[in-house]
C-alpha cells in the first residue's frame, strides 16, 4: 500500500474524529483502476473521474458536461487573446495553505513537465497559452497565442495544485507526495489495481460531502462487480455488465441509473503505412488507405444488433463523434445502414473482389463488452470476404502498443472530455505533430480537416464555430478517418438507500451519491 506521512496523519484523524461512532463510509466498486495519482499526467477516464474527487479546476463540468464556477467564480474574454479568472475567496487546500492566484500560474506551467512520457497528455488544453500571470491574489489573466474560445472548457480538464507542487513529478505523486487539491475529498492512500481510499474535506469550499470516507475497490472482472454489489460487499458499483442489467434492475433491494454516455466506440485504421503489419491485400500492400474499403467496412456493421444482442440495449448506434446534443454534432451525417451487399461491391470496385486479410486488435477489459464487440464486429467483416482474425488483449498492454503503431486496425473508446467536438476530433484525427492528434493512432492527415478545426478553435462567435465543426466533423466522416460504432450508456447500481443521478462522462463522484 502506498501512503503518504500527510495521508497517514489524515487517516489517523479519521478514525478518532468525535464523530467517528456516525461515521458515514461508502465503498464504492469500480470497473477500471486509476494508474497515476498524478491529475495531469494521463487523460483517460478512470484517472479523471477520480482527479475529480481530489482536485477542483478553474472551471468544472456538471453532469452533462455544461461550465460551472469552481475555483474560478467568473471569467471573461477582455479581448481576443486575453482571458480574465477572477477567483474564489476563502479557498484552502488540504493541507491548509491558501489557494491564490500563484496556485493557478504554477498549476498550469506545471502540465508539459507533467506530461512527459504521457500516453495521452494534457498539453493540448494548454497549447495554446503563452503566458499566464497572477495579477493580484485573486486575479488571473491568461494569453494565448491567438483568439482561443474554448479555453475555459480547456481548463476544466485541468486540476489545480499547490504552488509548491509545480516541480513535483508523476512519479513522487505515485508515492503518495503531493496529492492535495481543494476538492470535496482528501486522499489517504491508493494501492494501484486494488483501492483507492479518500476522506470528507471538512474545508472544503462548496457544501460538505455526506461522507466521512469513500474506499474505491477496483473489480476489472464483471462478474465480480455484480457478485460484490449483490452480496452487500460494496454500496455501489459502475459499468453493470450487460447481461447482467435486468436482474439488477429487478432487485428490491437495488436501484439502476441508467444515463446517455458522451463516450464513442470507434475503429481507428492504419491510414498512413502502404505496407502495414495486419493488413494486406493480394500484392501485400495496405487496403486500408483506400476510402472504398472503409467505407465497406462500415457499411458491413450492423450497429443497432451490436447494441441490441451484446450490449442489451446500452448504447445508441454512431454515425459521427459527438452524440446528438453536443456543441458541434452535424444532423446532416446518418449513421451508415448495415449494407452488406453494398460493401462487397465497394471492396470489388476498390480491387478486392476476394477480399484482404486483416488481424484487428481490441482490448478486452477495458470498456463494457470490449472484446465480445470486436468479435462480432469481425465476423462482419468476414462476411464481406475480409478475412479477419481477431485478437484481443488486456489495456495495460493494448494501449501502449497502439500507440507505438504495432497494429493495423483497432477499437478504441473516445469521451467528449471538454463537453464539445474539438475534444475528440483533435485527439484522435488531427495530423500527428509534437502538439496535435496525440490519440491519433492511424495517422488521418486531411489539410481541409485540419484548416476547419483550427479556425474553429480560434473563432470566438459560437454559431460560426460550430459551423466549422461541424464542417471538420463532416469532412472525417467523409473520408471515415475513424469509424464510429456506437455511444457508450453509462450505468450505475447501488443499494436502495441511496442516489445518484448519473453523468454523461460516465464519472462515479460519491460527493453526488445521497442517502434518500
Amino acid at each position: 500500500m502506498k501512503i503518504s506521512a500527510r495521508a497517514a496523519i489524515l487517516a489517523a484523524s479519521v478514525v478518532f474524529a468525535p464523530l467517528a461512532g456516525h461515521a458515514q463510509d461508502l465503498t464504492i466498486g469500480l470497473a477500471a483502476s486509476t494508474t497515476s495519482m498524478d491529475p495531469q499526467f494521463y487523460v483517460v477516464g478512470p484517472n479523471s473521474a477520480m482527479a475529480r474527487n481530489i482536485f477542483d479546476g478553474l472551471v468544472n463540468q456538471d453532469d452533462k458536461q455544461q461550465l460551472q464556477p469552481a475555483l474560478a467564480v467568473s471569467w471573461t474574454a477582455v479581448d481576443e487573446t486575453t482571458w480574465e479568472f477572477k477567483l474564489r475567496e476563502g479557498v484552502k487546500f488540504h493541507d491548509g495553505s491558501d489557494f491564490t492566484a500563484e496556485d493557478v500560474v504554477a498549476s498550469i506551467k506545471r502540465v508539459p513537465l507533467a506530461s512527459a512520457n504521457s500516453p495521452s497528455s494534457f498539453a493540448p488544453y494548454v497549447k495554446a497559452i503563452t503566458d499566464v500571470v497572477a495579477v493580484d491574489p485573486l486575479t488571473v489573466r491568461v494569453t494565448t497565442a491567438e483568439p482561443t474560445p474554448l479555453l475555459p472548457n480547456n481548463l476544466s480538464r485541468i486540476a489545480i495544485l499547490p504552488a509548491e507542487m509545480e516541480n513535483t513529478t508523476t512519479e513522487e505523486m505515485n508515492s503518495g507526495t503531493g496529492v492535495i487539491g481543494t476538492g470535496p475529498f482528501k486522499f489517504v492512500s491508493w494501492s494501484p489495481d486494488e483501492n483507492v481510499v479518500v476522506a470528507r474535506n471538512e474545508d472544503y469550499w462548496g457544501e460538505k460531502a455526506v461522507w466521512d470516507t469513500v474506499t474505491f475497490r477496483i473489480f476489472k472482472n464483471s462478474s465480480a462487480r455484480v457478485a460484490a454489489i449483490l452480496s452487500g460487499d460494496v454500496d455501489m458499483i459502475e459499468s453493470i455488465p450487460t447481461a447482467d442489467t435486468r436482474r439488477l434492475q429487478s432487485s428490491d433491494d437495488l436501484t439502476v441509473t441508467n444515463v446517455a454516455g458522451n463516450r464513442v466506440m470507434y475503429l481507428h485504421m492504419d491510414q498512413d503505412r502502404e505496407v502495414s503489419p495486419f493488413a494486406k491485400g493480394p500484392d501485400g500492400k495496405n487496403p486500408l488507405l483506400k476510402p472504398e474499403v472503409r467505407r465497406a467496412l462500415s457499411l458491413s456493421l450492423n450497429r443497432q444488433a451490436i447494441v441490441d444482442r451484446i450490449m442489451d440495449g446500452q448504447g445508441v448506434p454512431a454515425g459521427q463523434l459527438v452524440p446528438e446534443g453536443y456543441f458541434g454534432y452535424d444532423p446532416s451525417i446518418a449513421v451508415d445502414p448495415y449494407d452488406a451487399e453494398k460493401a462487397t461491391q465497394l471492396l470489388a470496385d476498390a480491387g478486392y473482389p476476394d477480399g484482404f486479410s486483416l488481424t484487428f486488435h481490441a482490448s478486452n477489459d477495458r470498456y463494457p463488452n470490449d472484446s465480445k464487440v470486436a468479435q462480432a464486429i469481425g465476423q462482419f467483416f468476414n462476411r464481406i470476404g475480409v478475412k479477419t482474425e481477431v485478437e484481443t488483449l488486456p489495456a495495460s498492454v493494448y494501449f501502449s502498443r497502439a500507440s507505438n503503431l504495432e497494429f493495423s486496425f483497432i477499437m478504441g473508446g473516445a469521451a467528449v472530455e471538454t463537453g464539445e467536438a474539438s475534444g475528440v476530433l483533435g485527439p484522435l484525427l488531427e495530423t500527428y505533430g509534437e502538439k496535435s492528434g496525440q490519440g491519433n493512432r492511424g495517422r488521418y492527415s486531411n489539410p481541409d480537416f485540419d484548416k476547419a478545426l483550427n479556425e474553429a478553435r480560434v473563432t470566438l462567435d459560437d454559431e460560426k464555430r460550430e459551423g466549422l465543426l461541424q464542417k471538420a466533423m463532416d469532412i472525417a466522416m467523409s473520408d471515415l478517418g475513424v469509424i464510429p460504432v456506437f455511444y457508450l450508456a453509462n450505468t450505475w447500481a447501488m443499494k436502495d438507500e441511496f442516489s445518484y443521478p448519473g453523468r454523461s462522462d460516465g464519472y462515479t463522484l460519491p460527493y453526488y451519491v445521497t442517502p434518500n
